[in-house]
């Protein structure tokens, strides 16, 4: 199915659904000014942070909402910020680090 890495949040009763994609990461990038490999280093060291978290959620939220075809607003800043207050930073860093492995480690296999 290519590089993607689909993941669902429980955030109280609703389901929040996350697609990453080589584009939803370039989009994180491009919102942030960092690179994805940054991002996720820098969670090592102290480089990246909350803020950080928090672009890539929502880029995550905003590819699963387009992929869907949903005619909501798209996604926010804030809407992930609200997503990481219900759900927390540990977890989400958790499974943002773990899609971005599995989209950028995509093909290596076959290699």
């Amino acid at each position: 199915m290519g590089a993607r890495a689909e993941s669902v949040l429980q955030a109280g009763d609703k389901e929040v659904r996350l697609l990453y994609t080589n584009r939803a990461l370039a989009e994180a990038e491009a919102q942030s000014g960092k690179s994805i490999v940054t991002i996720t280093t820098g969670l090592s060291t102290g480089a990246s942070g909350i803020g950080d978290i928090a672009v890539v959620l929502r880029a995550g939220m905003e590819a699963a909402r387009r992929e869907s075809r949903s005619t909501n607003q798209p996604v926010s800043l804030n809407d992930a910020y609200e997503v990481m207050d219900e759900v927390g930073f540990e977890q989400v860093t958790t499974v943002i680090v773990t899609a971005i492995a599995e989209v950028i480690s995509y093909g290596s296999k076959n290699v």
